[in-house]
């Protein structure tokens, strides 16, 4: 899966820096509905700043608010383009070390990218390898969350995903298109959401699963 998923991750990171420059400065400084505590120009820095951490080997296990916080204020007041120069620099790089070392930054922009285009109202790359691939990853914490649960069932139509045993074994069904599955998974779904896509059983005992990446948002994110 490597050699694909660094692909993934050059495809992702080539978007996102045309999605920068085709927004305009001024874009930029749209709150991030998904992280409502950043602009737009505030999560590029912290994707910017995660490749340089990265690189540099200062990159703790939890990615915890004062390590982010510490790549955004690095680089306050910088325009945008001068940001997407710096990540197009650090590119090759970091395709170096995720041969060595894995693809974890494949989660952190693919994740982020569909937060950008939520900031912007530019949506797209809903149906990419790269973020198939993160979903999975995301279902493996989410699967370890609910292990001592009844079994659940996400059914996207034409995939479904069971956390274990088998569909039939599942007590709670959960129906939503593999993109707003996929934004559940990284706690970008309100409660009420995840509760209107109840088919069958209770969402309740699981809803904590869901918040594996921080609180479920209070309201629909706009632009989603």
């Amino acid at each position: 899966m490597a050699p694909d998923d660094i692909s993934e991750w050059r495809r992702a990171h080539d978007r996102v820096c045309t999605l920068v420059l085709d927004a305009g400065d001024d874009a930029m400084e749209f709150t991030v509905p998904a992280t409502p505590a950043w602009t737009a120009r505030d999560l590029l820095s912290h994707m910017v700043g995660l490749g340089a951490d990265v690189l540099a080997g200062d990159e703790p296990d939890d990615h915890n608010a004062t390590w982010t916080q510490a790549q955004v204020e690095a680089r306050r007041g910088r325009p945008a383009s001068a940001l997407v120069r710096e990540w197009r620099s650090l590119a090759p790089d970091l395709v170096d070390w995720m041969r060595l070392n894995g693809t974890r930054p494949l989660g952190d922009v693919v994740i982020h990218e569909q937060d950008l285009r939520g900031a912007l109202r530019m949506p797209g790359a809903r149906d990419t390898p790269g973020l198939d691939a993160v979903r999975e990853r995301m279902l493996g914490r989410w699967r370890a969350a609910v292990a001592d649960l009844p079994p659940v069932l996400l059914d996207a139509g034409d995939r479904r995903w069971v956390s274990h045993g088998t569909d039939d074994d599942a007590a709670t069904v959960l129906q939503a298109s593999g993109f707003d599955l996929f934004r559940a998974l990284t706690a970008r779904r309100t409660e009420a959401q995840l509760r209107s896509w109840v088919a069958r059983g209770d969402v309740q005992p699981y809803l904590a699963a869901f918040s594996g990446l921080g609180p479920l948002p209070a309201e629909p994110l706009p632009g989603e």
